[in-house]
This record gives structure tokens, sequence and C-alpha cells, in this order.
């Protein structure tokens, strides 16, 4: 039994997801192997995009899979209890297999020369977590006494300021890196396209916000991320990760697949 084997069974036995996972390993979507990716450090090593690590219908079909799950809505206590403000929906999956199959789909390749603290690369945490960000858009159904202001129409989910926290998984493993995926956005740019890929936003609104927002020292912008479709987000977590936000989404559904790569 090779670390990664270890590492998940482990975390595996020890940690239960908050949401169970209602899906077998079938009914997830097929992600393919990537050639020829589209990589971008905006800071070295340590924020990092992946262009088309995810087919337009690669994320629709993940979308689908999530909405047809359930999302749980996640909030926090705030700043003044001494946590970032949140407001999103959430599902969380122990998934070995889901997390295996978007490792190989090329970040196994783009990770096999990375060594941190005398650690390689293995693989992603099995805990696999689906983000949604909504906009509030009142219902037909409210009182015709209710007033309704613009305000209602704008004010979306987010994430405030926080940082990552680098998860010890037992057997030696620690995870070093999140993986954001991005399941909707901008339509990524490729030079071929199915029919399938071509149709996957057609039954989304178009996303206004939802940036994800990094911050270096007094403050500093060091980047500013807008989702697109199927790009792959990396930054280093732990005790070097950069403050970062996930800014309110003012138009359309924001979903992301969340991870973290593992090393040992």
């Amino acid at each position: 039994m090779n670390d990664l084997q270890k590492m998940k069974r482990t975390i595996g036995d020890r940690k239960r997801t908050a949401m169970p996972n209602k899906k077998s390993k079938s009914d997830w979507p097929c992600v393919k192997p990537k050639s020829n990716l589209k990589i971008s450090h905006l800071k070295g090593d340590d924020l990092i995009t992946i262009q088309n690590y995810l087919t337009s219908a690669e994320s629709k079909a993940f979308r689908d899979a999530a909405e047809a799950i359930g999302f749980v809505h996640q909030g926090s206590l705030g700043p003044t209890m001494g946590e970032a403000y949140r407001d999103n929906d959430r599902i969380a999956v122990n998934d070995p297999a889901l997390a295996e199959a978007i490792w190989s789909a090329g970040l196994n390749k783009f990770f096999s020369d990375f060594k941190i603290r005398g650690k390689v690369a293995v693989g992603l945490n099995p805990n696999i977590r689906f983000y949604r960000y909504v906009t509030f858009a009142p219902s037909a159904d409210l009182d015709s006494t209710y007033v309704v202001t613009e305000a209602l129409y704008t004010a979306g989910q987010r994430f405030g300021r926080h940082i990552d926290e680098s998860v010890d998984l037992g057997e030696g493993g620690r995870t070093y890196y999140t993986l954001l995926i991005y399941l909707s956005g901008a339509p990524g740019k490729s030079k071929a396209k199915s029919k399938n890929d071509s149709s996957s936003q057609d039954s989304l609104d178009p996303l206004v916000g939802g940036e994800t927002v990094f911050y270096g020292p007094r403050n500093a912008l060091v980047a500013e991320v807008a989702p697109t479709e199927g790009m792959a987000l990396l930054h280093i977590h732990g005790d070097k990760c950069m403050l970062h936000e996930a800014r309110n989404v003012s138009k359309g559904i924001k979903y992301i697949l969340r991870s973290d790569v593992a090393f040992a």
C-alpha cells in the first residue's frame, strides 16, 4: 500500500464529511486527461492558474451532479467572533476515486517536480467540496406589500478575507496547496469545442462578480482572478497562505469544485 492509499484510508476512517456521499463512482462525470495545458504563474509557484482543466461539458456535468445531491447553506459567526464572513452553499463528499480522476487529468504531471519540506505531491485530498454562490432574486410569490429594493437584486453571496490551513491527512501526508476549479464563469478559451461544450452555459445567466482576490503584506493587491469555466486555480496554503477573499456575486451563479494537493 503506497503513501496516498494509506492517507485515503486514514482520512476515510477518521473523518466524516458534512454531507454523505450519495453518488456512486459511476455517477460522477468522466474527467479526461488533458494535454498542452496553458499554465500561468501569477506569483511564482505560490499562485497558479490552468486554463481549460475541465471542458465546458465536464463543468456542466459537475454542476448538474452537485445540484442533484443538494447544497446546504454555510455561514460563519463573522469577524466580531474571529471568523471570516462567509455566506455560500456547500456540499462535501469523501471520494478517493473522484480525487484520483481529477488529479490524473494533468495535475499529476504538473506537480511532478514540486517538493516541499522533503515531501512530494502524491494526489488530492479525497474530501471534495462543491461551493455555490448565488444572488438574491425576489420570488414571484412575495407578498405585494413587500418592498423590493435594488439591493435585493445586487447583494450576492461572498466569502470574506481569510487564509486556508494546511491539513494533516495522517500517515505522513499533509496538504500544501488549495485547488479551486471554477465550474461556471466566462467561457474557457479553446481552439476546439464539441457540440456539448458549446451549449453548456446556455442554462446559466452570465456570471458577474465572484472574483478570487489575493493580498500581500499591508493588504497590497497581488492578483484578482475572475471565474472562468473549467479553469483551475492553485495557491499555496498553510503558514505561507496569502490572505484572500471571494467577492460577492452580483449576477448569475458561481460554482466551484474544491480540494487540496497532498504531499507525502
